[in-house]
């Protein structure tokens, strides 16, 4: 199973560590996508390699898209082949996962009408005003969308998002068993 991480620099750093560190213990073969390669930052300092551009991302070879928080979003957001990604995943009914600040991604691909969601505070009015059903609480999970507010919120947020990958795996082990 493979997960695919987008994002940019100046993101939330435990928000992109914890979930890369968990999904890989789980065994998930893991790409983290940014508008180019090379390397992008953290607000803390700390690096990741960035293996493949928005550009080069064929969704159709990943089961889940997570999106960091952090001031990350707000360049990730007006990248046209980050918001085509996106708006796959969704379509394919594939599994999102937000927090933070990255509900702004989710805003801008225009995914979250009648959506229940949670993000970060200064987003919420985003959220709102695109027509999304805004909660204050640790982490939302509204069918294949995952969201949290904050990197307290991880725990939370990776307990739910570990058991829809779990289902998301069972499918995928029954669909070949077929």
């Amino acid at each position: 199973m493979k997960a695919l991480i987008i994002s940019a620099n100046d993101f939330e750093d435990l928000e992109l560590y914890y979930p890369y560190y968990r999904l890989k213990e789980e065994g998930w073969d893991i790409t983290i996508a940014a508008p180019d390669t090379g390397t992008i930052a953290g607000k803390h300092g700390y690096s990741v390699p960035i293996e493949s551009k928005f550009s080069d991302i064929n969704p159709d070879e990943f089961d889940i898209l997570f999106i960091p928080g952090g001031r990350a979003p707000e360049e990730v957001r007006i990248n046209e082949n980050a918001l085509r990604i996106v708006n796959s995943f969704f379509d394919d009914g594939k599994i999102v996962a937000s927090i933070c600040h990255g509900a702004q991604v989710l805003v801008s691909a225009n995914r979250v009408l009648g959506r229940k969601i949670t993000c970060w505070k200064g987003v919420r009015d985003d959220v709102l005003a695109a027509g999304g059903l805004y909660t204050d609480t640790e982490v939302v999970v509204d069918g294949n969308l995952v969201s949290s507010r904050m990197p307290v919120d991880l725990p939370a947020f990776m307990r739910e998002l570990m058991k829809l990958t779990r289902m998301a795996v069972q499918l995928e082990q029954a669909r070949r068993a077929a």
